[in-house]
């Protein structure tokens, strides 16, 4: 669908700077959590420039989340599992999904049970293979690994409304794509929440890049029900509502491939930022930067 777009000429500031590429931000009892790929490490921040490393992930960390009892979730992406982060910061293996994964793990999302929701690449997409649809799996607490959708375009960011309902960034088939949560953890009542544009028609990735109108990447929600979707290929975060109206048009001046609402109010959007994507091209940089930039509605929902 064509999109209006409100385009904003808000401040943008660096808070953080010399990371390789920075993804999955999470918002946590006053610290912004994130994974650095390429150093292989969790870092929080106060947001004031204040860091700290809170975890060492040799397999590459991507998504955050955590259980109720306030142990971190971190997806460790090329050997497939989920680590669980103990009080004293050693790490263990909290689920294994090698048998119900295609390709490496990405982005996830955690909810009020502790079940978590993880999508995966689902084919080598640094190594120039073809693109290939997906699945979504969830771990339960007890480690329990369920496939529990599938045909997804490259599952990335996801957020939990306070509704119950589950909204998937699909990258490479440009849309949002929602599912109900029920009392067992299933997914139900599949929908698009947002297409941007046709879906590209075929299984060459540099022609995709091409065609996305919207590559939606990183995703978090606010309290108006809107999301904010980093767009991996144009530079930029948008606010959606659902049914896809582009609600404003932030431009970041750089790449952006993640974003999470926090701040001690709920309106700092940080946004992780960094020239390209290309693992050839991000492995020995240092280029990538956290940057926020302030809105008016607070955070809500999960993560």
């Amino acid at each position: 669908m064509a999109m209006e777009r409100q385009q904003s000429s808000r401040d943008i500031t660096v808070v953080l700077d010399g990371f390789s590429y920075l993804e999955c931000p999470r918002w946590r009892d006053g610290r912004l959590w994130v994974s650095d790929f390429y150093t292989n490490q969790v870092v929080a921040t106060d947001g004031r420039g204040g860091t700290d490393v809170v975890a060492e992930v040799p397999n590459q960390p991507a998504g955050l989340g955590f259980l109720p009892d306030g142990r971190a979730l971190i997806a460790s992406m090329r050997d497939h599992r989920i680590l669980v982060r103990d009080g004293s910061g050693g790490l263990s293996v909290h689920a294994d999904l090698s048998g119900a994964v295609s390709g490496m793990l990405n982005d996830m999302v955690v909810d009020h049970r502790g079940r978590a929701y993880v999508g995966n690449f689902g084919f080598d997409l640094m190594g120039g293979a073809p693109l290939r649809y997906t699945t979504l799996a969830r771990v339960d607490p007890d480690g329990t690994v369920t496939t529990v959708a599938e045909d997804l375009g490259f599952p990335n960011g996801m957020v939990i409304l306070p509704e119950g309902v589950l909204v998937v960034a699909e990258t490479f088939a440009g849309r949002l794509t929602a599912f109900d949560i029920d009392e067992e953890g299933g997914l139900g009542n599949r929908r698009v929440w947002a297409q941007f544009g046709r879906p590209p028609q075929t299984d060459d990735v540099a022609q995709a890049v091409e065609e996305l109108d919207v590559a939606p990447d990183g995703i978090c929600a606010d309290a108006e029900g809107a999301v904010w979707v980093a767009d991996a290929l144009h530079a930029r975060v948008l606010r959606v509502g659902e049914g896809g109206a582009v609600l404003e048009e932030v431009p970041a001046g750089t790449g952006v491939f993640a974003c999470m609402l926090g701040g001690d109010d709920g309106r700092t959007l940080f946004l992780c930022t960094a020239p390209s994507f290309a693992e050839h091209e991000r492995r020995a940089a240092r280029e990538a930067e956290l940057r926020a930039v302030r809105v008016e509605v607070p955070h809500d929902g999960l993560p």
